[in-house]
């Protein structure tokens, strides 16, 4: 960190310092701890990113303050235990990047975008590989993949790190037939023959294979699934909305009317929207 940091960080940081005060803080951070603070720190960077989608940069800059904050907030409460400091956080990554760009910082030579993926992925399956061996337990290709990432997330980079030691289906028509297969086993649990009581547990097994095996899909076709679900939400916002709207120009709303006529509102709103283009 340099010597004579920017004075608006130094400011952020005493900032920081005085709300965690014991004496002269605000009880409501005096109070926080990681754990407690950890569910902002996630929501601050949806919001990140949300700002990005829609274009906008001056909610982005307010965003991404939101965002320094929480590393500041947990850089002070480690501070408070003596375990690290805000300069340590800043060291840390600035090492981590120069040792991961041999090619920018070194006398490495990567040849495009791609290459240099596989390096930056190599380094860290090198740095697990360290870190593992000074830790005791055999290392695994799915090691440092954090439990906390949203589900749809984690199971890609699952079958990312899967794939990278050939654990993979060799195209996406071969993940379709197994779309089929799972399709049919949360079929049979719906409707079990003989007949059954449904168990509610292997639906939900079966419910959650079904979306990891879309996942999949989605990785095959080098689709983003967070991404392409979140412009069907989006999709579906919009038509829905659009459904209120019709329902209520005709002085009705949508609530009450049979499905019949939620289908025919619906198909409306999709038709507007592919004349709109």
């Amino acid at each position: 960190m340099p010597t004579d940091p920017d004075p608006n960080l130094s400011r952020l940081l005493a900032i920081m310092a005085r709300l965690r005060d014991p004496e002269r803080g605000c009880p409501w951070d005096i109070v926080q701890t990681f754990e407690t603070i950890a569910p902002y720190t996630i929501e601050e960077a949806y919001e990140v990113a949300d700002a990005i989608a829609r274009g906008d940069l001056d909610d982005l800059r307010d965003e991404l303050g939101d965002l320094l904050l929480q590393v500041v907030y947990h850089a002070r409460m480690a501070e408070e235990r003596h375990a690290f400091t805000f300069a340590d956080v800043v060291a840390a990554i600035s090492n981590k990047m120069v040792r991961r760009h041999p090619h920018v910082f070194g006398d490495a030579q990567v040849a495009s975008a791609d290459e240099q993926t596989r390096s930056w992925e190599a380094h860290k399956a090198a740095e697990r590989a360290v870190a593992r061996k000074s830790d005791g337990p055999r290392a695994s290709a799915l090691d440092g993949i954090a439990v906390t990432l949203p589900a749809m997330t984690r199971a890609a980079k699952l079958q990312k790190r899967a794939a990278r030691i050939g654990f993979d289906w060799p195209d996406a028509a071969d993940v379709l037939a197994k779309l089929d297969e799972e399709v049919a086993e949360l079929h049979a649990e719906l409707t079990p023959d003989p007949p059954r009581q449904r168990d509610p547990e292997r639906i939900e097994d079966e419910v959650g294979d079904l979306l990891f095996v879309c996942v999949n899909l989605a990785r095959k076709l080098d689709l983003d699934p967070e991404q392409a679900l979140r412009r069907a939400n989006a999709k579906f916002e919009r038509r829905f909305r659009h459904m209120e709207a019709a329902a209520a120009a005709s002085d009705a709303g949508v609530e009450g009317l049979p499905l019949d006529a939620l289908e025919a509102l619906w198909r409306l709103a999709k038709d507007a929207e592919k004349r709109r283009g």
